[in-house]
């Protein structure tokens, strides 16, 4: 046995109970009809001419129904006979190269095929402007030729800072429609600047490039379509902020103030692009955001497939596991460190040989006095918390609150021969 599973061996873990979590779930429904009776307005229509290219920037992962608003985009043009093509806008995401942007493209459903238009990828991009203190402004290459530009992303609170603007159309045509360089130059002076910079240098695209319209959506607790708008380009900033709003009332969370303990089963860039969202576990990777519950330590078990490896925000997490490490994909991971300049989510934290036993070191340097009392909170991923577990010292809690619901008797969490949990019905 070794000198760590020695230390941890008589640490006990809490038997868990199952509780949902209540949050609205209204949606919207026939997403693409009401995307399309909007497409159809004059003021839209108008900016449309026959034979014009019309890049469409697609690229935030997560965003609900995004192959469906692409497509539905896409056929609108081609009726008033542009010819659409579309243009994977994330930064550096997907190792930083043109095929790797693709396949993320791919992985969210946006194919050649399922969106009607073909897919243009590069790295390469031109500079288009310069903000009064010399930050650069980029722009793809490919889009900067075309006629029209188009964005689609989903409006949401950004990990990383606070403003009016944050993660939405104009960080899309900033960092996203930038490109590495694009995104490197925006990140440049810190995350500090970043709520000033990110509209100022997409106004700067506005006016330099024909950006036509943004289509944006505001999606629930549960991350699905709540509302969806077209936006003109004169427009896009007011309504963003206005949508901001909207959106940070939509936030999923846990509700509970205080947690010695969380424990994340995956996380990825599909759910965040801090691999989980810190809106959500309240451990941020700069200290220009805030919010969420206080967490004293957080383990993270796993990676989704869908990563691919890239398990950037990791580094926000206090513990992890030898497989979780193992399935790391360096490159990915520092790609996004050295772009955004928050190397801190890229650090490895301290490494157990399996679940159990970073379930007991969390445990044991959560600084309370009594483990058997522990505040355990296991979710499996930040997308997913209308439905969790939690330890029994936090049930007399949970009768309080009407927005928690026990929905099952107290159990043992289930570790197989290795130490690994068994995770029933997967």
């Amino acid at each position: 046995m070794s000198i760590v599973s020695e230390l941890v061996r008589d640490v006990p873990i809490p038997r868990m109970v199952k509780v949902k979590q209540r949050f609205d779930n209204s949606k919207l429904e026939n997403v693409a009809d009401v995307l399309n009776e909007q497409l159809q307005q004059d003021m839209i229509q108008r900016l449309i001419k026959p034979g014009m290219e019309i890049a469409i920037a697609v690229g935030s992962r997560g965003v609900d129904k995004i192959p469906e608003i692409t497509a539905t985009t896409v056929k609108m043009l081609k009726s008033a006979g542009a010819k659409p093509f579309i243009v994977p806008s994330m930064g550096s995401h997907g190792g930083a190269s043109s095929q790797g942007q693709s396949e993320v493209l791919h992985h969210l459903g946006v194919t050649e095929e399922s969106v009607g238009a073909p897919i243009r990828s590069s790295m390469e991009v031109v500079q288009v402007g310069r903000l009064p203190n010399g930050l650069p402004v980029y722009v793809d290459k490919f889009a900067s030729q075309a006629h029209g530009i188009i964005a689609i992303n989903r409006i949401k609170p950004h990990t990383s800072f606070r403003g009016p603007v944050e993660s939405g159309l104009m960080k899309m045509l900033t960092i996203g429609l930038g490109k590495q360089k694009g995104a490197e130059a925006c990140h440049q002076l810190g995350f500090k600047h970043m709520a000033e910079h990110v509209p100022a240098m997409a106004r700067i695209i506005m006016e330099e490039l024909p950006v036509l319209f943004g289509v944006a959506t505001v999606e629930n607790p549960f991350d699905k379509v709540l509302k969806i708008q077209v936006i003109p380009a004169a427009q896009i900033e007011e309504i963003e902020t206005q949508l901001q709003v909207k959106a940070k009332e939509q936030i999923p969370k846990l509700f509970f103030e205080q947690i010695d303990v969380l424990v994340v089963d995956e996380i990825g860039k599909n759910i965040s692009g801090d691999g989980m969202d810190p809106n959500v576990v309240g451990r941020y990777p700069t200290p220009y955001a805030h919010g969420g519950p206080d967490v004293n330590k957080i383990v993270v078990l796993d990676l989704t497939p869908e990563t691919e490896g890239n398990a950037n925000g990791i580094g926000t997490a206090d513990f992890t596991t030898r497989y979780c490490v193992d399935k790391v994909d360096y490159d990915k991971i520092y790609a996004n460190g050295l772009t955004s300049t928050v190397v801190a989510p890229t650090k490895i934290p301290t490494t157990l040989e399996n679940d159990q036993e970073a379930l007991q070191a969390a445990i044991k340097t959560s600084n309370i006095l009594d483990f058997t009392k522990v505040r355990l909170v296991r979710i499996k991923n930040t997308l997913d918390v209308g439905e969790i577990t939690v330890s029994e010292a936090m049930i007399s809690e949970i009768k309080e609150n009407p927005n928690l619901e026990l929905v099952a008797d107290l159990e043992e969490i289930p570790f197989d021969d290795k130490g690994n949990i068994v995770h029933v019905g997967n």
